[in-house]
């Protein structure tokens, strides 16, 4: 596992730099030349090689944070956008973004420097977790991290919901294997049998004997060292099948299970789980035993290469054949994480602009919709050019107005509890009893405790005209630590069972939501957001141009509302009362 430790031919080129007022104290960067012994055989630096800078720089701002040694529990996934050639600079840039009790998430940023033009550019983007390691007997309780700028805030508010899905990503896999539809797919999947390709003839074992300039201070194999013999494996196992030198573009989860120490004998095993139409899935593991000892499972991956032809385009692949049980289980589950990772890609990874607002919702993504949906409030909230707007007895109206959106904000305080006032406005179904523009709400689908899908149906903004319906993902959570707001986050999806109807006119929601902060014990502070779509412009148009005032009698109902409702009802659930 992974800690600080005897790089020393690393650490001539990192930057300790003295920490200013506007700098996380935890920051550390790395600049590396790459020289032809970082190369691979096309004059480009090897993935392996830089997966050991990266980690070495994330675990020196972890141990900076915790002042402690610290070892690599997890990386997230990896899409590597450019590759980086001999001669140029490699730039690392690693800080801790979150404390938790005795974990905390490290953010890494890598980019690429060509001395002569002076250009730069991303290369890729990686979030660690590290785990602090007292030597003495004394329980770890980290400090939290107090974020200096802007974008720390964000990245601040958004580990807490990255940690909820590393979390919960085990039962996320599993849940789409036993989706019946998933099965389906599976099995009415056209396979040429006669160009498959034995997935047998891939495989690869390797051992390395881990001596001590692969070790840490800790006298453990370097978390960054076993990455780097990993995706060797890796490479070694798609140049078999395809007979060409592969590309790696992504890099699932790595999760560390268990320490290695010098003196350990490291069995490396590679295999080609699935081919698709233009890349590969390796899967890839590290077991060590010493002695007579049985082997014990360190760490596993699974990698996505590509075959790029004379113009940097993507070669077709050949189908594999697996072997049955478990090639087969493993061909299955390569099908599986391709899935989850495009769902992630396309929900989480791209622009509002680029992806359709109401993104079909099944239960193979809900995950990422709830992420996304709760993401997107944060981001909205965390935005710092809000500007007053107008302002009647205790309630603010603020707004943003950027390139093609309008975002306003309702800011009012109550003397409420905040966990009192978070169970209240989480029940969208009781919605209409304090806004005007809520006719009905109809709850479709409880996903689990935290996410709910509703039909709410808002009346006619024209005399005459059509009611506009909506279909709502209501995701919730409460604070993750003291300081943390509670969150109420809506966005719009497409149910294939609820599809449009002639009488109404169906509506979407880019983002919109409430934040709620505990002010004090019996205070709180509750903020509503929308990024206006068309559909929700015409409601909010004369609040804007400030010609009306039925903002503040809908947040005074709101309050009355809270009032009426202060005193707890037995047996609450989430969503429920």
């Amino acid at each position: 596992m992974a800690s600080k430790s005897n790089l020393e031919d690393n650490l001539h080129d990192l930057h300790l730099e003295d920490v200013g007022q506007d700098r996380n104290p935890s920051e550390v960067k790395m600049s590396q030349i790459v020289l032809p012994c970082h190369a691979n055989h096309c004059g480009e630096l090897s993935i392996g090689q830089l997966l050991k800078w990266m980690d070495c720089t994330a675990c020196l701002s972890a141990e900076r944070h915790a002042g402690c040694l610290c070892v690599t529990a997890s990386v997230d996934d990896i899409y590597f956008e450019h590759t980086i050639g001999v001669g140029q600079v490699v730039n690392i840039k690693a800080k801790v973004n979150r404390a938790f009790n005795s974990s905390m998430e490290v953010g890494i940023e890598v980019s690429c420097e060509d001395l002569y033009s002076g250009r730069h550019w991303r290369v890729c983007q990686a979030f660690a977790t590290f785990v602090a390691r007292r030597t003495d007997a004394n329980k770890v309780q980290l400090k939290q991290v107090v974020p200096c700028t802007h974008q720390e805030q964000v990245e601040h508010s958004l580990a807490a919901e990255r940690r909820r899905m590393r979390l919960i990503h085990h039962d996320t896999m599993q849940d789409l294997l036993n989706n019946k539809t998933f099965q389906r797919s599976i099995s009415e999947e056209n396979r040429d049998e006669k160009e498959a390709v034995p997935t047998e003839k891939t495989r690869v074992e390797s051992v390395e004997l881990v001596l001590p300039p692969h070790a840490n201070h800790q006298v453990n194999t370097f978390g960054g060292q076993i990455m780097a013999w990993m995706e060797n494996v890796a490479t070694i196992a798609a140049s078999r099948l395809c007979n060409a030198h592969p590309t790696l573009r992504t890099i699932d989860m790595f999760h560390f299970r268990g320490p290695s120490q010098v003196g350990d004998r490291l069995v490396l095993k590679a295999i080609v789980n699935n081919t698709f139409k233009n890349s590969m899935e390796v899967g890839v593991c590290a077991e060590a035993y010493h002695g007579e000892e049985p082997l014990r499972h360190i760490n596993s991956a699974f990698m996505t290469f590509e075959v790029l032809d004379e113009k940097g385009r993507p070669r077709p692949l050949p189908p594999i054949k697996p072997e049955p049980q478990e090639g087969q289980r493993r061909y299955q589950e390569a099908l599986a994480r391709k899935k989850i990772r495009l769902d992630r890609k396309y929900i989480i990874s791209c622009k509002q602009t680029e992806v359709p607002l109401s993104v079909p919702w099944d239960p193979s993504n809900q995950v990422y919709l709830s992420y996304n949906n709760v993401t997107a409030l944060k981001m909205l909230a965390a935005k710092n050019n809000w500007e007053l707007s107008s302002k009647k007895s205790h309630v603010s109206l603020y707004t943003v107005e950027e390139s093609q959106s309008l975002c306003f904000r309702v800011e009012f305080e109550m003397d409420i509890p905040a966990q009192r006032t978070f169970t209240l406005l989480s029940d969208l179904s009781r919605r209409q009893e304090w806004d005007q523009h809520y006719t009905l709400c109809e709850l479709l689908i409880r996903v689990d405790e935290d996410d709910v899908i509703y039909r709410v149906v808002t009346p006619s903004v024209s005399e005459g005209g059509k009611f506009q319906d909506f279909i709502l993902l209501a995701s919730r959570r409460p604070p993750c630590d003291s300081g943390d707001p509670y969150v109420i986050a809506l966005r719009s999806v497409a149910l294939p069972t609820h599809p449009p109807t002639e009488g109404f006119n169906r509506g979407e929601v880019f983002c919109a939501g409430f934040t709620i902060y505990e002010v004090s014990k019996s205070v709180s502070k509750i903020s509503y957001y929308n990024q206006a779509s068309p559909e929700v412009m015409p409601y909010i148009s004369t609040d804007i141009a400030g010609l009306s005032s039925s903002f503040y009698s809908t947040f005074c109902a709101c309050s009355q509302y809270l009032l009426d409702n202060i005193v707890n009802t037995p047996a609450c659930t989430p969503f429920t009362l």
